[in-house]
């Protein structure tokens, strides 16, 4: 294995990412399409390449930070085929599983092999211990190449199916964007009523900190099971409904909390009313033909 890698793609994640190669001894080749965000790690010994195709040309492992695949196309698609054969396109940007094996397809059609990822911590936690990210394509490719991919975090292999990576990171995307969202919300009730976030904190932390409940529900949905002993539907639609109301009386957008109460009255409409929340699960899925 070779202790070099190519970055293309130089945001905060990408500036990141190189200088943890950097940090390991690896010989570091750059391309951003705004040159100067490179002055820093060409100072500290990174090459900046004058195309992509230059920076492609310059290693076998070329990791790619970028906004989508939209943006790979757009930077790789003018580099000469041969000049991929061989590479391996490490790609960490963000997009739908769906795209992301069409990715791996137009990689291969070019003699490139992708492996898709998903990183799972913010550039800060680039090389920090208990940092992770998936990653999915070829086994081969990804043993062979684990090494280097675990400078910057802990992987976790997903399978041979480029697209699993991306489906479990945005599977997190859901998750994190969707509670992230409530504290903001949250936080704009408060200052409506005078609070700071300060003044929240802890007691966000709390409420946040769902492990109870998810250890609680996971088995049961996978069992199917949704009965109404711990919780019930219709008192969610009582609380939510609560919760609107407390946002719009102060002036508060409340386009999200109105989004949530139209969840769960769809979910009492089905019938879920006397069953647990998690039967919102159900209503959630694709329509069963």
């Amino acid at each position: 294995m070779s202790n070099s890698v190519t970055v293309i793609g130089l945001g905060p994640m990408g500036r990141a990412m190189a200088g943890a190669y950097l940090d390991h001894g690896y010989r570091v080749t750059l391309w951003n399409r705004t040159a100067s965000r490179a002055d820093e790690l060409v100072r500290r010994g990174a090459v900046l390449a004058p195309s992509p195709a230059e920076a492609v040309a310059a290693n076998e492992v070329v990791l790619l930070s970028l906004t989508d695949y939209d943006a790979l196309y757009a930077v790789l698609g003018g580099v000469d085929p041969a000049l991929l054969a061989g590479r391996v396109l490490v790609n960490l940007s963000s997009d739908t599983p769906v795209r992301a094996r069409e990715a791996a397809t137009w990689a291969r059609e070019r003699g490139a092999v992708q492996l898709t990822g998903g990183v799972l911590v913010p550039p800060s936690g680039i090389g920090a211990a208990g940092s992770s990210a998936f990653y999915s394509g070829p086994r081969d490719v990804f043993e062979a190449h684990r090494p280097t991919l675990e400078v910057l975090t802990g992987t976790d292999y997903r399978g041979e199916d480029p697209g699993l990576a991306a489906l479990f990171y945005q599977l997190n995307m859901v998750m994190f964007w969707t509670a992230l969202s409530g504290y903001w919300q949250a936080l704009a009730l408060a200052d409506a009523h005078g609070f700071k976030a300060a003044d929240l904190l802890p007691y966000a932390v709390n409420a946040l900190d769902l492990k109870q409940f998810l250890e609680f529900y996971a088995p049961r949905v996978d069992a199917g099971d949704h009965s109404g002993d711990v919780d019930r539907l219709a008192m969610g639609l009582a609380s939510v409904e609560h919760v609107l109301h407390t946002v719009t009386d102060a002036g508060v957008d409340g386009a999200l909390p109105a989004a949530v109460v139209d969840l769960f009255r769809r979910g009492v409409e089905a019938g879920h009313g006397q069953d647990s929340s998690s039967s919102l699960v159900e209503v959630l899925k694709p329509p069963r033909n």
